[in-house]
């Protein structure tokens, strides 16, 4: 396997029902999450509540 290297930034798409979000790790790769359109709500709030 080649090295991963330019992870590249946050991502978030749509993937047919889904919602995929890509987030870069510190060290390397990335962390994928797929989350329905409740959940991509939730974190949104949660978000916004510690970021103001």
């Amino acid at each position: 396997m080649k090295p991963r290297t330019g992870d590249g930034p946050l991502e978030v798409t749509k993937e047919g029902r889904g919602i995929v979000m890509r987030v870069p790790l510190e060290g390397g790769g990335r962390l994928v999450v797929e989350l329905n359109a409740e959940e991509a709500g939730n974190l949104g709030d949660a978000l916004k509540n510690v970021v103001g």
